[in-house]
Parts: structure tokens; sequence; C-alpha cells
């Protein structure tokens, strides 16, 4: 079958479809990208790093005397007190307390006694409420090797 076409009448390709299909697949190689940049940076963030202890620890009874203990355990419970009996608290428990404490004395030295094996997020964590509450004389409780 022959289909006459004038001179006047120029064969057109469909643009619409095209355009259409060319979107498409600029969104799925966009989206595809940005899962394997997610995926890159998580695997970076879950590398393990084991922390050293230190050759020369002060004497902690010279150091300060009569510090705030601030423990916290290995899953990032917070507890205020040496006693191992004593109850873990919430952040806005420890905020209180830390309040409290920075009202009494301000200048109170803060010892905060972390488990080896806690997440370094629960320490950085203790720190800034206790610099938020302007308790800035703290140190950090190590073993010798």
């Amino acid at each position: 079958m022959r289909i006459d076409v004038d001179d006047d009448e120029q064969p057109e390709i469909g643009l619409i479809a095209l355009i259409d299909c060319i979107f498409f697949l600029l969104m799925f190689f966009m989206v595809a990208t940005s899962f394997k940049q997610k995926q890159e940076q998580h695997k970076e963030k879950q590398m393990s790093i084991v922390l050293p202890r230190s050759a020369a620890s002060l004497d902690m009874a010279k150091a300060a005397p009569d510090p705030l203990v601030i423990r916290v355990d290995r899953a990032g419970g917070v507890a205020l007190g040496e006693d191992a009996s004593s109850p873990a608290l919430s952040t806005e428990e420890l905020h209180e307390r830390l309040r409290g404490e920075a009202g009494r004395n301000p200048g109170r030295p803060v010892r905060i006694d972390g488990d080896g094996r806690v997440p370094y997020e629960s320490i950085v964590r203790v720190l800034d409420l206790c610099q938020f509450e302007g308790l800035t004389n703290i140190s950090m409780h190590t073993r010798q090797k």
C-alpha cells in the first residue's frame, strides 16, 4: 500500500512521547543514584572504633575534690553518683538535676564515668547538657593500662 504525501506535508516525529520517555529515564537515574549515595554514607558510619586506655591516668581523689559523678553504661543509660544501685535517668531528668546543681554550685567539677563500649553519641549528649547548664569543669574517668 502506497501512501501519497504531498510535497507540502512533511512527516512528523511524535516529540511528546519522546520527551515523556526521556523525562522518565532522567528521574529513574536521579533516584537510583541518590539511593546509592545513601548506602555508601551509611557504610562510613559503621566504622568500628576501639577507645584507648590512658597510659598516665590521674588519681581521681587528687584531681577534683567532691566531683559530681555521671555514669554512662554500655547501653547509653545515664545515672548520677558513684553508687551502682542508683536508678537510670532520662535525658529530661538529667537536665533538671544538672540545672539544679549548676544553680547551687556552678564551679563544681563533673566527672563522667563511661563504659569503654558506650556509643560516643551518649557521651556527647552528657557533655552537651553539662556545658549548656554552665558546668565546664568536666573530666573523664579512665583506667591505666
